[in-house]
């Protein structure tokens, strides 16, 4: 054979392998084809085409790994268990930016499906390695880098801490100064996924410089990057107050209750759930959101959405009413009932329907004056139907029964407790006759609008048991009048007339 026939056949045979692995990354991408793929045994095929001489050869075989790995937990597992990843992890370091950022790709696309193929990333040393990624110059492989940080840190505490001790966290900081727009959002999602975890980890992105840097971002007109930015500050914000209060001491506010108006609807869900995480923490980060405007800012945010973007917005509510009576009255102020009332009218959701009773009860569970206010938006029929509806969710059941207690306990609108006499059970009702033992006998008007309501009438009907607390609230209304009167309207008693009727003999 000439060296030219040699030349050749090295030729065709390079050739074949670039169009074998060409081939696999183009069926790969389209899910109908994985199935013949993995029962072809593609995977051993590609492992000895990750070491070819040929450096595109080595891409394309990488790429093609990586899209068979994002495309279920088996093929993941299968890359772990055909030992890919070491050989991976150990090129990293030596191949061109090509290959690492599809080498990056398939760490990625196996670390992203359950913490243990996270772990079996972090354990073949490939935190440590996507790290060094990171100090290169192409934004692609840092993009790349980062986002299989981000994947692996995004399980859980252990994982997270496994990026931070790699040394991530300065490295991600520093790709928030680049100005490629897709590494700045990978950086802040994989910081965000870093401090989600515990304060401790938290803590660590903080103390790096995160927040001035994320405080900056607020301004930028990208709402991707803006989603991230808020995202991380929530995540950090929610650990503790002391972490907390160092997000509002970058003045973050006013600044970001402006973005309630972005046109992005998760760009407004993200900074209401920063919001909610700051409120949550003590009376006076709440009142610092109450001081900006946030209240009505984040009832204006729920008229014009729906679903599960509403739920952070009526958790804020919840958490600033609960605090003391003044924030609940400012929440009052800024139309927050009615709001809440239409929200707990239109969702089906019943996750929604509780945390929207969960705010309502925060509300009403302060003062008569906070209870009343719940009451004109005639909710106290609502939560009453809510807990005895056979259909609803235990937790909203339950969430209902101790909003609806807490704010009877409260209200001493008679008008609003009166229509619950025909259709709560006895142990809502006993909440219901006590509120009327305690106003009826100071209130003579109010005595009068109980007879003629039928009030007192149904009152009589109410079988309770002799000694219990029903029975006596019972007895207190009763002595409230006259004894003709509660004779009257007591069950029989027409009978008794007609029999004394009956009896009467006329003079």
């Amino acid at each position: 054979m000439s060296q030219r026939q040699l030349i050749q056949v090295f030729e065709q045979y390079q050739k074949s392998r670039m169009q074998f692995v060409q081939t696999v990354a183009d069926l790969a991408s389209r899910p109908q084809n994985i199935e013949l793929l993995q029962s072809a045994g593609v995977m051993s095929l590609l492992r000895p085409l990750m070491l070819d001489v040929v450096p595109s050869i080595q891409q394309t075989a990488a790429l093609a790994l990586g899209r068979l790995a994002d495309h279920s937990d088996s093929l993941a597992e299968a890359v772990v268990t055909e030992n890919i990843l070491p050989q991976l992890v150990q090129s990293l370091a030596t191949q061109n930016r090509f290959y690492k950022k599809a080498a990056a790709f398939v760490l990625r696309a196996v670390a992203k499906h359950s913490p243990e193929l996270a772990q079996a990333v972090v354990g073949c040393g490939g935190a440590d390695a996507l790290v060094l990624c990171l100090e290169e110059f192409d934004p692609g492989v840092k993009e790349a880098a980062a986002w299989a940080l981000g994947c692996i840190a995004r399980h859980d505490a252990s994982l997270s801490q496994s990026v931070v001790d790699a040394g991530a966290v300065p490295l991600l900081l520093l790709c928030l100064l680049e100005p490629e727009m897709a590494l700045k959002r990978i950086a802040a999602s994989t910081l965000s996924d870093v401090c989600k975890h515990t304060p401790e980890l938290a803590q660590t992105v903080v103390d790096a410089g995160a927040i001035a840097h994320l405080a900056q971002m607020m301004l930028s007109r990208d709402a991707k990057l803006k989603r991230q930015v808020f995202s991380a500050l929530s995540q950090i914000s929610k650990h503790s107050v002391s972490l907390a209060e160092m997000v509002v001491e970058a003045e973050v506010f006013p600044t970001a209750i402006a973005s309630l108006r972005d046109h992005d609807e998760y760009v407004r869900k993200n900074v209401t759930t920063l919001m909610r995480e700051v409120v949550k923490q003590t009376p006076e980060l709440a009142q610092v959101i109450v001081n900006c405007g946030g209240l009505a800012a984040v009832v204006d945010y729920l008229s014009g959405c729906r679903g599960n973007l509403r739920l952070p917005g009526i958790m804020m509510l919840g958490y600033v009413a609960a605090h003391t009576e003044n924030l609940a009255k400012a929440v009052i102020l800024s139309k927050g009932v009615p709001q809440l009332a239409l929200c707990l009218s239109e969702e089906s959701e019943h996750h929604i329907k509780a945390a929207t009773v969960w705010s309502i009860g925060q509300i009403g569970q302060h003062t008569s004056e906070h209870a009343k206010a719940v009451a004109t938006a005639n909710l106290l029929p609502k939560l009453l139907e809510l807990y005895m509806d056979a259909s609803s969710s235990e937790d909203l059941q339950a969430k209902s029964k101790k909003a609806l207690k807490s704010i009877l306990q409260k209200c001493t609108w008679l008008q609003a407790l009166e229509p619950l006499l025909y259709d709560a059970p006895s142990n809502i009702l006993k909440h219901v006759l006590c509120q009327f033992s305690k106003v009826l006998p100071h209130d003579s008007k109010a005595r009068r609008l109980f007879v003629t309501s039928g009030g007192l009438k149904k009152v009589q009907e109410i079988d309770a048991e002799p000694g219990s607390a029903l029975q006596e609230y019972i007895n207190t209304i009763n002595s409230c009048f006259p004894e003709e009167i509660v004779r009257y309207y007591s069950p029989g008693y027409s009978e008794v007339l007609l029999q004394r009727l009956e009896n009467y003999q006329p003079a």
